[in-house]
């Protein structure tokens, strides 16, 4: 499956964003689906993660309470929306999709495809 993240910019902190996560090539309604990010100098890290069927999700401590991941399987889409955004949360953000099923997917070598990602910038 290909992936395109999509929903990325600059906003200030305090703001909000929604990124998109659109598949293409095969649907992946049997596949959970997770965000990752990578901050400049750091190590790939995980956001959120939303089993098939959206029926359980799973959220970093850092982002719990201001982070949404949803999924439209109609669309072929996941979404992750992010609200009271802070400036740590500046990164490349990454969707990916797993062969499992579940929502408790943290770590990266879980993913079998990934996309391209999208730059979110939080500054004053």
């Amino acid at each position: 499956v290909q992936l395109q993240a999509s929903g990325g910019g600059s906003v200030h902190p305090g703001g909000s964003l929604k990124l998109s996560c659109a598949a293409s090539g095969r649907i992946f309604d049997n596949n959970a689906v997770g965000w990752f990010r990578q901050a400049p100098g750091k190590v790939r890290e995980f956001v959120a993660a939303v089993s098939w069927g959206g029926y359980s999700t799973y959220y970093a401590g850092s982002v719990k309470g201001r982070f949404t991941i949803s999924r439209d399987d109609s669309k072929n889409t996941a979404y992750l929306l992010m609200n009271s955004l802070k400036p740590e949360d500046t990164a490349v953000y990454y969707c990916a999709t797993s062969d499992y099923s579940g929502s408790y997917l943290t770590t990266a070598d879980l993913y079998n495809d990934w996309g391209p990602g999208t730059l979110v910038t939080v500054s004053s």
